[in-house]
């Protein structure tokens, strides 16, 4: 009988998280229960067991790290609609194909769905989501190719913290091509950061978002 009531009481618990808000992002809710969803996935990223955390310090910070996320998502979906973004049915249909298949099999992907709390209908509505904000992200974040000079002025500014700096001429003029190879890997890499936070800051910044207590 006390198994059964507690049971009870847990599956009313989580039907009333799914109406308390995490935060609001320009009026849509992140409700509670997607972000307890969502904190899971973030800590298994990191190779972390939410289990495994026992500082109410970093279990706060890494939750507050989840909800960003989560708030920069929901901000990019609404990017995507407003620049008319849509995932077409058969790009879906292959991205969910490729995803089920990693599983093995049909029976453990359901499973895992419904670990994390999700049916096939609701996460192929997630993963259209996710595939249009990622889609704007990159159009967003996009960059132009550095030229010759731009990478040659970078690995002469981080020549000590690039790979293959041994291998470098005994005339400091001549940079060797592998070099200029590694440093403009490094370039793009950075530049590419620098244009993800700064579409990430121009969203919130254009944004309404209240973060619950």
């Amino acid at each position: 009988m006390r198994i059964l009531l507690l049971c009870l009481l847990l599956v009313i618990a989580k039907a009333s998280w799914a109406d308390v808000p995490a935060a609001r992002v320009n009026g849509v809710t992140i409700e509670l229960m997607r972000l307890e969803r969502y904190f899971t996935e973030y800590l298994e990223a990191q190779g972390r067991a939410l289990t495994s955390i026992r500082n109410p310090t970093l279990y706060k910070r890494l939750r507050s790290q989840a909800l960003d996320e989560l708030i920069d998502k929901e901000l990019l979906w609404q990017e995507a609609q407003r620049q008319g973004i849509h995932i077409g049915d058969e790009q879906l249909s292959a991205q969910l194909g490729e995803i089920e298949a990693a599983f093995g099999s049909p029976a453990l992907f359901d499973r895992r769905l419904a670990d994390a709390g999700f049916d096939r209908a609701e996460y192929a509505d997630y993963m259209r989501h996710e595939m249009a904000a990622q889609q704007v992200y990159a159009r967003l974040s996009a960059i132009n190719e550095p030229s010759r000079a731009d990478i040659e002025a970078f690995y002469r500014a981080n020549r000590q913290s690039l790979q293959g700096v041994q291998n470098q001429s005994d005339n400091p003029s001549v940079i060797a091509e592998p070099d200029l190879e590694l440093a403009k890997a490094a370039l793009i890499g950075q530049l590419q950061a620098q244009a993800r936070q700064s579409v990430r800051q121009r969203l919130r910044q254009s944004a309404t978002v209240e973060v619950a207590d």
